[in-house]
């Protein structure tokens, strides 16, 4: 039981409650799944056509055409990153975490593919390639490249640290680097910023108080995680002030790296690829 909770005794049947046996609330059979053999194919031969170093403590965007690959690599050391993207002609369509979650669990390797906010709900990016799909989960019940974390941002740091004021957490740098890229206001783009795909970031959930926990990522120099583009996207990544998050997660004190993000174009898209359709739902019928 967690702590500070009311303490209610039990009621006559609690075990058998607890014995009830959970239930998928997102059954996935009826998704289909990339075939990763054409990913691998298009790679052969592909042509770089851009690269963003992106500096430590700081965010920079980057843009990739539908049907291009993107990879995001460490380059100097032990770093995470908090990825934020967005359909490149519609600030309002966005990666949707949350679904992406409900769909795909709380970790995203090879395969899983990075959904968008209602109501548009299709699929962004799709993970080509991640050389850490061999972490699995680990005794702890840690893995990597989450989408449980929201990302660090000032507001909370104000209120654990009670008034401290930190500016470059990864909401933060992200505003900036929205600004830098578009000409909007930061007021504007803040609104625009939104939880993240924690790259290269190791964390769980404590089994005993369920608390959102972080470790020392597994991330050394050489690993990427790579992507594909199934829309035109503008992306955003921030080198996180908590370095590897082995022990600081907003800090002038952790040792941070830049990561380098990477765009290549392909000789030709993967055999039977088309840009990601919008959902389909009638919204005229149903809401």
């Amino acid at each position: 039981m967690k702590p500070d909770h009311p303490d209610h005794m039990p009621p006559a049947d609690a075990v058998a409650r607890r014995a009830i046996p959970p239930v998928i609330c997102y059954p996935v059979s009826s998704l289909p799944r990339p075939d990763m053999a054409p990913y691998r194919t298009a790679r052969d031969g592909w042509a770089k056509m851009a690269e963003v170093l992106v500096p430590a403590r700081d965010a920079r965007c980057f843009d990739v055409p539908a049907g291009h690959f993107f990879r995001i690599t460490s380059v100097d050391g032990p770093q995470v990153g908090d990825l934020n993207l967005w359909n490149a002609a519609d600030l309002t369509e966005r990666f949707f975490s949350g679904k992406t979650r409900a769909l795909h669990g709380t970790h995203l390797s090879t395969g899983d593919q990075m959904w968008s906010n209602l109501p548009y709900m299709r699929a962004l990016a799709t993970i080509t390639d991640d050389t850490l799909d061999w972490y699995g989960f680990d005794e702890f019940g840690g893995s990597v490249h989450d989408v449980i974390g929201t990302r660090c941002d000032p507001y909370t740091h104000n209120l654990l640290s009670h008034g401290g004021q930190y500016h470059q957490c990864c909401h933060s740098n992200l505003t900036r680097a929205l600004a830098t890229r578009t000409g909007l206001p930061l007021p504007v783009c803040e609104t625009h910023v939104h939880d993240v795909l924690n790259v290269f970031m190791c964390t769980g959930f404590t089994r005993d108080t369920g608390q959102y926990f972080m470790k020392a990522s597994p991330v050394r120099p050489g690993d990427y995680i790579e992507f594909f583009a199934d829309v035109d996207l503008l992306g955003a990544l921030s080198a996180c002030p908590g370095g590897d998050c082995s022990s600081e997660h907003s800090s002038d004190q952790a040792a941070c790296h830049p990561l380098l993000v990477e765009v290549f174009r392909p000789k030709a898209p993967p055999a039977g690829w088309q840009p990601s359709p919008a959902n389909g739902y009638d919204r005229t019928h149903g809401l």
